[in-house]
């Protein structure tokens, strides 16, 4: 039995116009399932859903969606499950990094960085885990980051909310894993360290000195390359993590190692 199989599941994926999210729903993909791609940006959905279906023959739907806000999500997720009639897996991949301390930064810049990386993901789960339950089977993988755990300690590159969000990811993880283990539903997180990405190429890649620092600091010796969180989502998504729950993976090369 191939415990990584993914054919006949359901997986819905936030934040998948680029990045982290694009390359987790060709993950899925490629192992059998079919994908409900969710991002504000439809074009760029519309552009990776003809990938996938070019490319795996699976069904793929692209909603969009903006993951602040409830209605939004109550309503993607019930396209969602009016296509595909069942949902088995959700990763919560939508998010912002924000530059800037707590002195810098604005209340509106704060509340933006909780909507989009906290309450994203509530809102998606409240919507998501009443069809896990009626099944009594879930798989929830929450992309926090290994921010959570570590600092970047060079002022320029400071984002005290992302630390302080990708951290109560964390916290909401564990909290639902306690809750939501006995319907079935597994709710663990990954932490992925640096990789390029649209939320990365125009800030941190841009810094000779931060790249140098990060590489010299990591075991591996380098940023992630693309598709190196995937082994890991679709081990927390498949039925090889049945027994695992309110865990978190960091994908970091060693980085956070101390």
């Amino acid at each position: 039995m191939n415990l990584f199989d993914l054919t006949g599941k359901v997986a819905i994926v936030t934040g998948a116009s680029g990045g982290l999210g694009a390359d987790a729903a060709r993950a899925y993909a490629e192992a059998g399932a079919d994908v409900a791609i969710l991002a504000r940006r439809k074009d760029r959905l519309e552009e990776l859903a003809q990938e996938l279906i070019t490319n795996f023959g699976h069904k793929v739907l692209a909603v969009q969606c903006d993951v602040t806000k409830e209605e939004s999500t109550k309503s993607a997720v019930a396209e969602v499950f009016q296509t595909f009639g069942h949902l088995d897996i959700l990763l919560n991949n939508a998010g912002v990094a924000l530059h800037g301390t707590v002195e810098s930064m604005s209340a509106a810049e704060w509340q933006k960085a909780f909507d989009t990386n906290v309450m994203g993901i509530v809102n998606m789960c409240k919507y998501v885990i009443p069809h896990m339950k009626d099944k009594n089977y879930g798989k929830i993988v929450n992309t926090a980051s290994v921010n959570a755990i570590i600092a970047d300690k060079e002022l320029a590159l400071v984002r005290h909310s992302y630390n302080t969000t990708k951290a109560a990811v964390r916290g909401l993880t564990m909290a639902m894993a306690a809750t939501y283990m006995q319907n079935g539903i597994t709710v663990n997180s990954v932490g992925p360290g640096l990789f390029e990405s649209e939320m990365t190429v125009d800030t941190l890649f841009k810094s000779e000195a931060f790249l140098k620092m990060y590489n010299h600091n990591s075991p591996a010796g380098r940023p992630g390359n693309r598709g190196e969180c995937n082994g890991a989502i679709i081990f927390l998504s498949s039925d090889a993590s049945s027994y695992i729950t309110s865990q978190h993976i960091i994908i970091d090369g060693g980085t956070s190692i101390v």
